[in-house]
């Protein structure tokens, strides 16, 4: 060809929704610490490149997250952590530091800085809370607070670290921090959360950049549409029960679009679906929002053209979607060379990386010699997540990129909607394939067991939160029933399932955790009683909890509340809660020191230690509860008072908690002890129970027992002695 390549980026930026909305607290602080580091440097280069021209794709729960912590509202324990006075932290908490302290690319982002390293160094590579919280012991309180500092100073966008006055000079310092620096470096992290919508606004304002939008809180909208639409790709693939809801998909769409129009006065002309997850059923949603153009892989196109061979360079195009009346132009990322970004040229020189990106837009440009109009190669990526891998936040890449962009004339680096509007798409694209950027598939958010169970567990929450919209009592608080709803657009968005089914990667308990409190969050808004299935980890690897110390025969204790001797529950099963059983410990101040579990030929029985320093409970706000999940739900709630144990027991049936007589004992005097029978229970001999333990105070819960998943006990049948009897 003889005119120029024209090139469109498209960079993707967006975080998982990370605040919980009933606690008003954030609950993981990737956004905090990806907007120092990545939105803002990103626009901001352009303006010492006037002849690039690009698209950002911003998600509207990004934005108003960054809109959170830039206007002061934001509350993050993480924050809360980095400010604590290192000399007054608990064990938990210095092992807490240890561990997620240190959440950054070691390579990139922690040796550079040599206090940092030396930190790490001195930890060591093992991560295990027992080697963390042995390796506490030896980390001084100065220590922990230039660990503090290091943490949050290593997300800081390098440009910071020489422009900005606080930066620079705590970064020069380097070690032997303050109080006062904390806070300092605290107060500039919200300084630079709110540069970042007015660089993008500018950037629009000037024409260098076009803003595009996705789904509000980033779903995959064909999935929101109809789940079963993933056997189109998947067609033997083992999916949910049907979750159709094509209104929500048109909800997260139409919330998008307003939301951008209100931040930034003009509307969205593109639309990034989230994952390039696109269909059929999308396709009416996104023209009635005025979206004009949407992009996915190219493998989607591949996949939408089996009937007929593709054409080479067939993806260096627009096309048109037309349907019933409705138009939207569609674009085809470069898979390979997008990727080349994404995942490869983090450990190139930097020259050499812009060499052979541009090398490469010129072999495209040779081979659409007969192209009638101007090629169009979009480039599609993360825009935040892929610098952490390149030395200097991927900052001499950009530059030296950009430079040799530039300097071409036979490159044209444009923004899409201006490519569309010089150059409209002349071919027409008759089928869509369902299908996103990923394997043009959705195998990374449903099919597995894992994804299905994520699935079930929305279809449900949903399910309950429309029955009770439809006839809500008399005096209902408006404000409740929205945050409900609200709470259940956060569960569809898309991040949850990405880290279930197999994905490997840190913090995934906190992810799984952290899906389930949205869900949570619609019963208690409405004032449903959440079901304990929520209470359960979808993770596989989390759910059965494996005790401090496993059963080792029968036990028959004296349910008295009283110990009466060394060997009477020394058989038992125990849980110590005082040494972080169940996964994680609870801030000082639990009421829970250890569990006892065992059993006889007939009954189940549980003993509570109380923590000796806690005081004794008051029954008037604090309560204790046994929750059991199998074999059916039921639970036992406990309220303890000078003169012994109350028990009331409760079964879960059509989504509602029946009282039924309790037929076991209970007692309480220097511990509360529990006998209860199998037969009572309905549970049958060489079945399983699965528990976990409860203490709520003024109806809410404080603490819970194991952390995540339950204990699971496996009830003797009528060979377990026999079986067990040995010489």
């Amino acid at each position: 060809m003889t005119g120029p390549l024209h090139v469109a980026f498209l960079w993707h930026m967006h975080q998982p929704y990370y605040k919980d909305l009933v606690a008003d607290r954030y609950v993981l602080p990737w956004v905090l610490l990806h907007g120092t580091k990545d939105y803002h440097d990103m626009v901001q280069v352009l303006e010492g490149y006037p002849g690039i021209r690009q698209t950002f794709n911003l998600v509207p729960s990004l934005l108003a997250q960054i809109a959170d912590y830039a206007e002061g509202r934001a509350r993050d324990g993480y924050v809360d952590l980095t400010l604590r006075d290192a000399a007054s932290l608990s064990d938990e908490e210095k092992v807490r530091l240890l561990t997620d302290f240190f959440h950054a690319h070691p390579p990139t982002m922690i040796q550079p800085h040599p206090r940092y390293r030396d930190l790490l160094t001195k930890r060591g590579p093992d991560a295990e809370p027992e080697r963390l919280a042995r390796a506490a012991r030896y980390f001084s309180a100065q220590d922990l607070t230039d660990l503090q500092v290091w943490f949050n100073l290593a997300w800081v966008d390098p440009t910071f670290h020489r422009s900005d006055p606080t930066i620079r000079g705590l970064v020069d310092k380097g070690r032997d921090f303050t109080a006062a620096d904390k806070h300092a470096l605290v107060e500039r992290q919200r300084a630079i959360l709110g540069m970042i919508v007015p660089a993008y606004r500018a950037g629009l304002e000037r024409g260098q950049v076009e803003l595009t939008t996705t789904p509000f809180y980033h779903p995959i909208l064909p999935l929101l549409c109809d789940t079963d639409v993933a056997r189109e790709a998947l067609p033997h693939a083992p999916l949910p029960t049907a979750f159709r809801h094509p209104e929500d998909a048109e909800e997260q769409v139409r919330r998008a679009v307003r939301y951008h129009t209100d931040l930034f006065g003009r509307a969205p002309r593109g639309m990034w679906p989230s994952e390039g997850s696109v269909s059929e059923a999308i396709l009416p949603i996104a023209a009635r929002a005025g979206i004009e153009w949407i992009a996915t892989d190219e493998e989607v196109l591949r996949a939408s053209q089996r009937l007929a061979p593709p054409a080479a360079g067939d993806h260096f195009r627009p096309y048109l979607l037309e349907r019933d009346g409705t138009r939207l132009s569609i674009l085809f990322r470069d898979h390979r060379l997008s990727d080349r970004i994404g995942f490869d040229y983090a450990t190139w020189d930097p020259e050499d990386a812009a060499a052979d990106f541009a090398a490469a837009l010129h072999r495209i440009r040779r081979s659409l010699g007969g192209a009638d109009r101007p090629p169009l190669v979009s480039l599609i990526l993360d825009g935040e997540n892929c610098w952490e891998y390149y030395p200097g936040d991927g900052e001499d890449f950009l530059h030296a990129l950009y430079r040799r962009l530039e300097a071409d004339p036979d490159l044209v680096c444009t923004t899409v909607s201006g490519h569309l509007d010089d150059h409209p798409p002349g071919d027409r694209l008759p089928r869509l394939f369902a299908g996103s950027w990923i394997h043009h598939d959705f195998e990374i958010w449903i099919g597995r067991e894992e994804d299905n169970l994520a699935w079930e567990r929305l279809r449900e929450t949903r399910e309950a939160l429309a029955a009770f919209a439809a006839e809500p009592p008399e005096g209902l608080d408006p404000e409740r029933l929205r945050m409900a709803w609200e709470a259940l657009y956060i569960a569809e968005g898309s991040d949850w399932c990405w880290w279930y089914g197999g994905q490997h990667a840190g913090m995934l308990a906190e992810f799984d955790a952290l899906f389930r409190r949205h869900l949570m969050n619609v019963y208690e808004r409405i004032g449903l009683p959440v079901p304990d299935a929520l209470e359960v980890p979808i993770l596989r690897q989390v759910k059965e909890v494996t005790p401090t110390r496993p059963g080792a025969d029968f036990v028959t204790p004296e349910i008295d509340g009283r110990v009466g001797s060394y060997f009477e529950w020394l058989p038992a099963a125990l849980l110590d809660m005082a040494a972080g059983g169940g996964g994680a410990m609870h801030p000082a101040g639990h009421r829970v020191a250890r569990l006892h579990y065992g059993f006889d030929a007939a009954n189940l029985y549980l003993r509570l230690d109380l923590m000796p320093d806690a005081g004794a409970p008051d029954p008037e706000r604090i309560a204790f509860s046994i929750h059991f999940l199998a074999p059916g739900e039921a639970r036992l709630d406990l309220r303890l008072d000078g003169g012994g144990c109350t028990v009331r027991r409760f079964e879960r049936a059509d989504g509602e908690w029946a009282e039924r007589p309790f037929a076991g004992e209970a007692a309480f005097d220097e511990v509360v002890e529990l006998g209860v029978p199998f037969a009572a229970m309905g549970w049958r001999p060489g079945g399983e129970v699965h528990l976990f333990v409860r203490v709520l105070e003024d109806g809410g819960e404080r603490e819970r027992w194991p952390v995540q998943g339950y204990l699971a006990v496996h009830l003797p049948d009528a060979d377990y002695e026999a079986a067990r009897w040995y010489v």
